[in-house]
Formats: C-alpha cells, sequence, structure tokens
C-alpha cells in the first residue's frame, strides 16, 4: 500500500506540483475559463461523443445512491454540469454541482435555465450550481451519500488531498465515483490510438477553440495520471473501501468506484 500511498502524495496536474496548490489552481482556471464557450462541442467531437455515453454510464452505477430518500449528491469538478444533469435523472434529492472556474459554472446554469424551459416538471428542480475548489470544500464532514467527478479529478493540483476531502464530505456507506482517461488495454488498438490523442488531437482542439495550450495539456495530463490499478491503490489509501474499477472503451476511459467505511 505504501506505493499507492507516494503516488497519491506526488501527484497532482501537471501545471504544477502537488505543493504549489495556488499557483495550479490559478493556471487551471485560466485554462478552462479560455475554453469554456467551446468546451462541449470539443469534448463531444474529440471522443466523437463516446462522452454521453461514459457519464451515463456513471451515473447508472451510482443510482442506489442518489436514489436514497433525500439523498444529496455533489459533482465535482464540473465543468459545464453534464455529469451532474445525469445523475440528476436518477436523483431522490438533489445534487450539487461545483466547480471553481465561473464561465464553466455560467454555461452549466444556462443549461440548466434551458432544460427547465423544455420540461418544467423534469430532473432541472434537482441541480443547483456552486462554485467551490475540491480541495477546500465548503460542505460539513460526512453529509453527502455521494461525490463524483468527470473529467477533472487529474486537474487537481494534489490527488491526495482531492481524496482526503473527497472521503471527509461522505457520510459512512457514501460513495465514490471518478470517471476518468486511463491506460487502453487493447493491443492493436493503443498505439493507434496514443497517436490520435498525442498528434491529432490536440491539432483538431486548438484549431476549433482558437487555444494551444489546453489541447497540449490534455494528453500531458492523462499521461501523468494514475493508471487503472495505481488509482485504485489511492483510494484505498484515503480510507475507501469496496474499491473497484471498469474499464470503457477497453481503458481509453475508467470509472473507479468505492465507499467509505460505515
Amino acid at each position: 500500500m505504501r506505493e499507492g500511498k507516494v503516488l497519491a502524495e506526488q501527484h497532482g496536474s501537471p501545471l504544477g506540483s502537488p505543493d504549489q496548490v495556488e499557483h495550479t489552481a490559478r493556471a487551471v482556471q485560466s485554462m478552462f475559463a479560455r475554453v469554456a464557450p467551446r468546451y462541449d462541442f470539443l469534448n463531444h467531437l474529440l471522443s466523437a461523443r463516446f462522452d454521453i455515453g461514459w457519464r451515463r454510464a456513471t451515473a447508472e452505477q451510482v443510482r442506489s445512491a442518489l436514489q436514497r430518500p433525500g439523498s444529496i449528491a455533489a459533482d465535482l469538478c464540473c465543468g459545464t454540469g453534464d455529469l451532474t444533469f445525469a445523475l440528476a435523472e436518477y436523483s431522490a434529492g438533489s445534487v450539487l454541482g461545483a466547480d471553481f472556474c465561473h464561465p464553466m459554472l455560467e454555461i452549466a446554469r444556462q443549461k440548466r435555465s434551458r432544460a427547465a424551459v423544455r420540461q418544467p416538471a423534469g430532473w432541472s428542480h434537482r441541480t443547483h450550481f456552486i462554485e467551490a475548489d475540491t480541495l477546500t470544500l465548503p460542505f460539513a464532514s460526512s453529509v453527502l451519500d455521494l461525490v463524483s467527478a468527470a473529467f477533472g479529478f487529474r486537474n487537481l493540483a494534489n490527488y491526495a488531498g482531492g481524496l482526503g476531502e473527497m472521503h471527509r464530505v461522505l457520510k459512512p456507506g457514501g460513495m465514490i465515483a471518478i470517471l476518468e482517461f486511463s491506460r487502453l488495454q487493447w493491443p492493436v488498438v493503443g498505439p493507434l490510438f496514443r497517436f490520435y490523442f498525442r498528434r491529432i488531437l490536440p491539432l483538431i482542439g486548438t484549431l476549433v477553440s482558437g487555444e494551444r495550450g489546453p489541447y497540449q495539456y490534455l494528453p500531458a495530463s492523462v499521461e501523468r495520471f494514475p493508471d487503472q490499478e495505481s488509482l485504485v491503490q489511492c483510494l484505498r489509501e484515503a480510507g475507501f473501501i469496496n474499491v473497484r474499477y471498469q474499464n470503457l472503451m477497453g481503458g481509453l476511459a475508467a470509472l473507479h468506484l468505492g465507499e467509505k467505511a460505515c
């Protein structure tokens, strides 16, 4: 287990280091603020819309926590809210989307307002958005039934700090779900995808967004992020039990799940 602990302590976003939390946070905020207007379009384009299905699969996997009467879930690093909305479709309570990038949250709120107009009796009334940093969450301890993060956890300055906060705010028996890019395990497709991810994707992202940095950062952050088994170790070191993962598209993405002990 010591290997997992060292991994978590030493890793965070490649925009900084785990002991440069404020510097890294400012860099991440600035980067995502610049790409916010084209963020959803590029997510769907560059993933061939598989990201939509991955978020739905995540919501289905945690529906037992969401369907508890009066449940409270927090979707952290929520960006423009796509996972927040997917979770809300199953929720018997409320889902809070939290992010520290204001332009991203504004887009999420606009999407929520449009959904409320289209379906006044739908799930939109169960979602709320707050500006918050995952490393210093504004929640009391042991109050949430679920914490989640989709393609945002790897942008934290300090992964161990993020897992510690997520564990703190969960109720005993609460669930954690982390959906992230991981290590593709298909031997034939792997090299081809890595070429696309490292060479082609940054070019497309730069052309469409007009911003070079973020789409150079994406493959660098994925390569630095712990692989499937290493992230399992990190979650266990943070105190989570019953930790497991599900590979999506052969490990292109992976969904890690765990619980806080009762």
